[in-house]
């Protein structure tokens, strides 16, 4: 290998990217428990469409268009390494090989866009989303990733190389571009049949559980691999994680305790979500006590956030906008005021003596990005809605997404009625009138009561609010 290359270093950037890649289907596995049990299969296939979709696009032309050389005001890379062309085992970027860094980076678009499937749960066509992922990386993510992480000694991005905005690994390229996204989809598609009447509680808050342990799992990689090298700026990244979702989980649970009298199991693994989405674009500019902050801000700030769409009336199914475009704003916006000068970057925040200018400039990211998705994921899902349909039809969204777009569903209880339906009769008299009822019809009751027929609340919130429990 050349001069430079660190062993060391890039067996810690592809550990980080193998934790990444987890994170999707973990963020599939959190989803799928939060949807409704007829749309928990698509659910979990939106995310892993994704995967399929994204990494052959990023050997096409992705890392190109993010990562190659800048083909003019940090705006967009050049096609110099169209299908990998050009890069070689021995190339280096900084002191790992371009594959490494790559198949780092590739993770984060994966990610992105599955991020924002949970703001249109429940109402889409599958072959319409997975266009609309091919087409949103192209014109969305991956111009915005190079403006973000694209450094080239100052002529690199025009965002984070050329302006100063300090993203170490995602607020505004992965958080708000996803969030902001997912706000334009769900206004296209519209609400979801019974929305703000019927309940549409998590079917498996298990589930829900098992998918927010591994988002906070793999984030370790998310953040601290960001700093591409196994040094004190990974190892203060991976603290920040930690102690920043971990004080954002507390956040969300102490104000929903306030706020609605419970502490939710959901309102846990949201709250830990919020705080890992907060800490991504500060974990390598501030303090383990400024991550503190950062997490009790997120966590309560994001709680609060998630019932605007019962205020302003748009159906963000699993509350995307809520907790990622306000988390990664958040979390951007707390740079300006937490950075230490001491960490990864030397801009200082307010509370360290730089005064309001890194705060402008992470004001200035949060709005570009989110002006920039916004738009250009509306004119892009209405396109497709105008031309072979976004929405799935009514009698399906009804039914259930799962047997319609998969021909398959998540829970299937027939083999077991039927052998419990043989047991039953061999072992009954002979008269129909002595046999029970049928074994065979109570598993399937036992899994649509909850879904169909949810008992009620203990007590309904005051206004046409609903608590976080309903609003997923």
């Amino acid at each position: 290998m050349p001069d430079g290359f660190s062993a060391g270093d890039t067996a810690f950037v592809l550990i980080s990217a193998a934790l990444v890649m987890v994170m999707t289907p973990g963020l599939a596995f959190f989803y799928g428990g939060m949807v409704r049990a007829k749309s928990t299969l698509n659910m979990l296939a939106m995310s892993f469409l994704s995967l399929g979709i994204v990494s052959v696009l990023w050997v096409l032309y992705g890392y190109s268009l993010s990562f190659g050389p800048d083909a003019g005001a940090g705006l967009i890379g050049n096609l110099d390494f169209l299908g990998m062309r050009g890069i070689g085992v021995t190339d280096l970027a900084g002191t790992i090989p371009v594959t490494a860094f790559s198949a780092f980076q590739l993770m984060f678009a994966i990610i992105t866009p599955a991020l924002i499937s949970g703001a249109i749960a429940d109402r889409a066509r599958f072959a319409a989303w997975g266009l609309f992922v091919a087409l949103w990386v192209t014109v969305v993510y991956f111009p915005v990733a190079h403006w973000v992480f694209f450094f080239d000694g100052g002529n690199g991005g025009w965002l984070g190389d050329r302006n100063g905005v300090i993203d170490f690994a995602g607020g505004t390229a992965v958080h708000i571009n996803a969030g902001v996204a997912g706000l334009a989809l769900c206004l296209v598609l519209g609400k979801r049949i019974g929305f703000k009447k019927d309940p549409m509680r998590p079917h498996s808050l298990p589930l829900v559980m098992l998918g927010s342990g591994l988002l906070w799992f793999g984030w370790f990689g998310f953040n601290a691999g960001s700093a591409l090298a196994a040094n004190g700026v990974a190892a203060m990244a991976l603290v920040n994680t930690q102690v920043a979702t971990a004080a954002a989980l507390v956040g969300w649970l102490v104000y929903e305790k306030l706020r609605h009298g419970a502490f939710t199991t959901l309102g846990a693994a949201s709250g830990a979500v919020a705080g890992l989405v907060a800490i991504t674009p500060a974990c390598g500019s501030v303090s383990p006590l400024g991550a503190v902050a950062i997490g009790l801000i997120a966590g309560a700030a994001c709680a609060a956030a998630i019932s605007l769409k019962y205020r302003f009336g748009f159906d963000d199914s699993l509350d995307v906008v809520g907790v990622h475009a306000v988390g990664g704003a958040i979390g951007s916006l707390l740079v300006g005021l937490f950075a230490t000068g001491t960490v990864g970057q030397t801009a200082k925040g307010l509370f360290y003596g730089g005064g309001l200018e890194q705060l402008g400039k992470q004001a200035m990211g949060v709005a570009v990005v989110g002006a920039y998705s916004f738009v250009l994921s509306w004119v892009l899902a209405k396109a497709i809605d105008k031309t072979i349909g976004f929405r799935v039809a009514e009698e399906v969204e009804v039914a259930g997404i799962d047997q319609a777009e998969h021909a398959e569903s998540a829970y299937d209880f027939s083999a077991l009625g039927a052998g419990l339906g043989r047991s039953t009769v061999a072992a009954s008299a002979p008269a129909p009138a002595a046999v029970p009822v049928t074994p065979a019809a109570a598993p399937a009751t036992a899994v649509a009561a909850p879904v169909a027929a949810p008992a009620a609340p203990a007590a309904a919130p005051k206004s046409t609010e609903k608590t976080e429990v309903d609003a997923r």
